[in-house]
C-alpha cells in the first residue's frame, strides 16, 4: 500500500446505563471538560463525498446515535462500555452489510468498505467534541477513542475456532488512504476483510475459517504496537486466551498495491520511507518496536514471507496475474546510496524498501513476520498486495466524479473473489495437498 460477539442491543444497553447510578457532576466551579482538537481525518468528515457515502449506505445514523447515547453516561466506566459495545456493533453492521445480511440501508453497493471508515470517524469525532458533566481528562478521553478504534476494526473480536477440524486463517486489511487527492477512494484490502470475516472456505486441506481485522493508515498507531498487540494472542506459544479460540494456521496481511496485478511480497524491510499518512504525518526512520513486545534481537533489516508463494503464483486464482515479487531497495554493505535489487537483499545490507515499498504495507508485513519469528510461530504467513482499485473510464475527476460506478464495483468484487481464491490455494499448499 503505497502511492504505487455479540454485543448488547442498543435498547438494552441504554436501559442498563440509565439504571446505573450516575456519577456526581463536576464540583462547583470546576470547568466542564473542553472538547479535544479534531484530527486531520475527522476534519475531512464534513466534506460532500464522506457525507454522501454515509447517507447512501444508511450509516449516517451511527455517529448521531452514539453521541446521544454518550449523553446518558454518568461515569468514565460507563462511557468505556458504551464505546466498546457501539464500536463492535459498527464492525458487525459493516460485515453484515458487505456479506448481504439485513437491509442494505441505501443504494450504495453492499461490497463497499467506505461506510465503516467514515462512520468510525464520526464516532471518534463525537468523543472529541463530547463535554460530559463529569471530569474527563485527556488520558481517559484517549482511552475511549482507542476503545472505538479497536472494536470497530474487528481487532478485539477475532474468534478462530479451536481444534483440528478447521484450518484457522487470520487476515488484515487497511482503511482508504490518500483522501486529500480523492476523498472517494476505497481500499480493496479493507473490502476483502469485511467480505471474508467469519466465513469458511473449502480448501484442498479441508475447511478454513477466516477471521479479519482492519488497520489505520497512520504511522503513530503502528509505532505504538497496534499490529503486534492484535496478532499476538494468535501467534504466541501455549494456550490461546479464553474467548480467542485457536492459534492461526496461516496469516496474510493484505493491502492495495500496483495497478492490474497481485503481488506476494517475498521480503520486508525495516524502514519507514516518510510518505504522509492519513493524519498528514511523515515518519522516516527504522521501524520502531515497542519495548514491551516480543521481538528479535538485534532487530533484523529484513524478514521474509513463509507463504507458499510458488503455489500461489502458479495457480489460476482469478483474472489478475499474481507475481512473486523479490525486489527490494537496499544500501549495500559499505555503501551509502540506495540500490534496487530485483532478486532480494544482499548480505549485510541496510533496508530502504521491501518488496512492498517503504510505506505501511511493507511495515505491517515486517511487523507480522518479525512477531512470527520472535515467538517461534511456524506457520505460513506474509503479505499480499492487491491491484489498485480504479474508477471507470470517464469517472476520474475527484472534484466532480461520482462516488461509485459499475466498473468500480466490478473491480472491487473481482479483487475480493481473487483474495478468497489465493487463501484457498495457500491453505492447501501449506498442508501439502
Amino acid at each position: 500500500m503505497r502511492p504505487s460477539q455479540s454485543s448488547i442491543p442498543r435498547v438494552l444497553a441504554a436501559a442498563l446505563l440509565l439504571c446505573a447510578p450516575l456519577a456526581l457532576a463536576a464540583p462547583a466551579g470546576a470547568d466542564t471538560p473542553a472538547p479535544a482538537p479534531l484530527t486531520v481525518e475527522e476534519q475531512r468528515l464534513t466534506g460532500a463525498v464522506p457525507q454522501e457515502i454515509l447517507r447512501r449506505s444508511g450509516f449516517d445514523d451511527v455517529a448521531p446515535g452514539f453521541a446521544r447515547a454518550l449523553e446518558h453516561t454518568g461515569t468514565p466506566a460507563q462511557a468505556r462500555r458504551l464505546a466498546t459495545a457501539d464500536g463492535r456493533r459498527l464492525w458487525r453492521r459493516a460485515v453484515d452489510r458487505v456479506q448481504g445480511r439485513g437491509p442494505a440501508g441505501g443504494d450504495l453497493s453492499r461490497d463497499d468498505d467506505r461506510p465503516l471508515y467514515w462512520a468510525r470517524l464520526g464516532m471518534t469525532r463525537a468523543l472529541r467534541e463530547w463535554r460530559p458533566a463529569f471530569a474527563l481528562d485527556e488520558r481517559r478521553r484517549a482511552a475511549l477513542i482507542e476503545a472505538v478504534e479497536r472494536s470497530s476494526r474487528g481487532q478485539d473480536s477475532i474468534e478462530l475456532p479451536a481444534g483440528q477440524q478447521v484450518k484457522r486463517v487470520l487476515i488484515t486489511g487497511f482503511d482508504p488512504f490518500e483522501l486529500d487527492d480523492d476523498a472517494r477512494r476505497s481500499n480493496p484490502s479493507g473490502a476483502a476483510a469485511l467480505a471474508l470475516d467469519g466465513t469458511t472456505v473449502d480448501t484442498p486441506a479441508g475447511p478454513a475459517r477466516i477471521e479479519a481485522a482492519v488497520f489505520p493508515v497512520r504511522w503513530a498507531d503502528f509505532a505504538d504496537g497496534t499490529v503486534e498487540r492484535t496478532l499476538l494472542p494468535y501467534f504466541r506459544p501455549g494456550p490461546v486466551p479464553s474467548g480467542h479460540g485457536g492459534k492461526a494456521d496461516l496469516f496474510m496481511t493484505i493491502s492495495q498495491g500496483r495497478p492490474g496485478r497481485f503481488d506476494v511480497e517475498r521480503t520486508n524491510g525495516a524502514w519507514r520511507g516518510g510518505y504522509p499518512d492519513n493524519a498528514g504525518e511523515s515518519r522516516t526512520e527504522t521501524v520502531p518496536v515497542p519495548p514491551d513486545l516480543p521481538t528479535v534481537h538485534p532487530q533484523p533489516q529484513w524478514t521474509t514471507t513463509s507463504l507458499p508463494y510458488a503455489a500461489i503464483t502458479s495457480a489460476n486464482t482469478g483474472p489478475f496475474p499474481v507475481h512473486d515479487n523479490t525486489s527490494v531497495t537496499e544500501i549495500p554493505a559499505g555503501g551509502t546510496d540506495p540500490v534496487v535489487r530485483p532478486d532480494g537483499p544482499t548480505p549485510g545490507s541496510t533496508a530502504r524498501g521491501g518488496g512492498g515499498g517503504d510505506y505501511l504495507s511493507n511495515e505491517i508485513a515486517y511487523r507480522a513476520t518479525l512477531l512470527r519469528d520472535a515467538v517461534g510461530l511456524r506457520v505460513p504467513g506474509g503479505h499480499l498486495h492487491t491491484p489498485v482499485l480504479q474508477f471507470g473510464e470517464g469517472n476520474t475527476d475527484p472534484a466532480g466524479g461520482a462516488v461509485t460506478d459499475p466498473e468500480f464495483v466490478r473491480n472491487r468484487l473481482a479483487i475480493t473473489a481473487q483474495v478468497r481464491s489465493v487463501i484457498r490455494v495457500a491453505v492447501g499448499a501449506a498442508t501439502g495437498r
